[in-house]
């Protein structure tokens, strides 16, 4: 099915699309399998998603970027430190703690006792690992609602700036109006003055004489 949509995109859309770039990048994955992925989620051609992350999307997330590839080292320094087999493992763990001449009869004869280890002490170890492995999962788990969170409230703030980018500039336009505004009116005031004393100096002036008739007053 041909992807056609191209329609705005919403936030939601955006932190889709940032959650699942960032979860790829934590997971060692590309970004093209992330762009594939948020397409078919979206309807949209993966150029389209990788176009959108690199022009829109990408800036608002640096710090959570640099997080994830963090996780992705860690991860992977983890990752190289296996023990080489369970055997070994099981047996490091369940050594008894020797004294200072145990360790040097045992370093003299070069006979290095290994414990014997039982059904039961495997099923243990097995349990054990099994229990490690679902902290683990817990905290995976934890770390992700927690990104996701954060990417929220970095959207929230990210759309919150330019409201009141948005206000401060209305502001701006309402105080230069009103400065014109008064500026008009002042100029309209002088002109009303200068208007009313010319027309003081322009009216001629009469008086009344002894015969009740009115003359006009020479300037």
């Amino acid at each position: 099915m041909m992807k056609i949509r191209q329609d705005a995109w919403s936030s939601e859309d955006d932190l889709l699309l940032a959650e699942t770039v960032l979860r790829h990048i934590r997971e060692g994955g590309t970004q093209l399998k992330a762009f594939d992925e948020v397409g078919d989620e979206l309807n949209r051609t993966s150029a389209a998603c990788g176009f959108r992350w690199n022009a829109v999307v990408r800036n608002q997330y640096n710090e959570a970027i640099k997080l994830a590839k963090k996780q992705r080292k860690e991860m992977k320094r983890r990752m190289s430190f296996k023990p080489t087999t369970v055997h070994t493992q099981m047996e490091t763990a369940m050594m008894p703690t020797m004294t200072a001449s145990e360790v040097h009869v045992m370093t003299k004869n070069h006979q290095p006792q290994h414990q014997n280890i039982g059904l039961k002490e495997v099923l243990n170890f097995i349990q054990s690992l099994a229990s490690n492995e679902g902290s683990s999962s817990e905290l995976r788990k934890e770390n992700e609602k927690l990104m996701r969170e954060n990417l929220q409230l970095m959207t929230e703030k990210k759309e919150l700036e330019t409201k009141l980018s948005k206000l401060e500039n209305d502001h701006r336009v309402v105080e230069e109006d009103y400065q014109s505004l008064i500026q008009i009116m002042n100029r309209a005031r002088r002109m009303a003055l200068l208007q009313d004393e010319e027309e003081q100096v322009q009216s001629p002036k009469f008086r009344m004489d002894k015969n009740g008739n009115l003359e006009k007053i020479a300037k």
